[in-house]
């Protein structure tokens, strides 16, 4: 419909018949060479009529090359909503409850690293730019148009593409199911909770006493950094045996908090994101698991 509204499918097919009719006349030009000397002047205006259509396709694909250009400039998602608590559920559900017929339902994951996987280009057509702009989402589309749809999701799969007859929207990968150890990491605070099914039962929060300025007396600035290391180790070490001690039962492990404290406890989770969350470990940590499993939603 885009290439219609444009007129580039125009320009396109117009290119097609002046390329077909430029052949056409260089096949005369060619046919003219070998004919009766009277011929000579029918031959140099077919190359004269050849010039002027290699000149005028020039200009259409200069056209159709700008006008493709404008078209993805002015791409843009019909609806964005960032969706947290039941939102995220009955957003979800009702994406599982379209039936699309025998393999009419499109779902795929696209990793921010990946190129948009062909069966999405083909049923999205010109809005499959927006894909990369909303990867790494899942993508869910059906082969009638109807629905078209990219979701950012907490727990993210491994890149996939499949054809169905209804979308596959795992619950796990937006909602907080089973039994979850969730922790908050930040240089100086630790919380975690348990969770079952998405309701916190268990708790345990500290704050760790360490630097967080230089003053211009006392320590050298080489001193002053080994002592705040040093703090910030010991805080660590003790949120990691935190962590071990409660995902030993655990479903699985989220842990979210500052990107520089990250790394030290990557291994011991199943998923890890950044966070903002700030202020006293109980109430920085509802911050944070509100904001982790959020869902936004991009209509294609």
């Amino acid at each position: 419909m885009l290439d219609r509204l444009l007129g580039r499918r125009h320009l396109k097919e117009r290119i097609a018949e002046l390329e077909a009719e430029c052949e056409s006349l260089q096949a005369r030009a060619e046919s003219a060479k070998e004919s009766r000397a009277d011929a000579v002047s029918a031959r140099q205006e077919a190359e004269r009529e050849v010039n002027r259509l290699e000149d005028r396709i020039t200009e259409l694909e200069d056209r159709l090359e700008r006008a493709e250009g404008d078209a993805e400039l002015d791409l843009a998602f019909r609806y964005e909503e960032t969706c947290r608590g039941d939102r995220v559920g009955a957003v979800a559900d009702r994406l599982r409850s379209v039936d699309a017929g025998r393999e009419g339902a499109l779902t795929a994951f696209v990793d921010d690293d990946d190129a948009v996987p062909e069966p999405v280009r083909e049923t999205l057509g010109d809005r499959a730019p927006l894909v990369s702009r909303a990867a790494p989402c899942l993508v869910c589309a059906d082969d009638a148009g109807l629905v078209a749809a990219a979701l950012s999701l907490p727990i993210e799969p491994d890149p996939f593409v499949e054809w169905d007859d209804g979308f596959r929207v795992d619950p796990a990968w937006v909602r907080p199911t089973g039994r979850l150890c969730f922790a908050l990491v930040r240089s100086d605070t630790f919380a975690l909770g348990v969770y079952e099914d998405g309701d916190r039962v268990e708790f345990e929060g500290f704050e760790s006493d360490v630097m967080d300025e230089h003053s211009k007396g006392g320590f050298s600035q080489d001193r002053f950094e080994r002592r705040r290391d040093n703090q910030i180790d010991d805080h660590l070490e003790k949120a990691a045996e935190s962590i071990e001690n409660r995902a030993t039962d655990a479903d699985r492990v989220v842990v979210v908090g500052e990107r520089s404290v990250l790394g030290e406890l990557r291994e011991l989770a199943d998923a890890t994101a950044r966070v903002d969350a700030t202020g006293d470990p109980e109430a920085a940590l509802e911050h944070a698991f509100s904001d982790f499993w959020s869902v936004g939603v991009r209509g294609l």
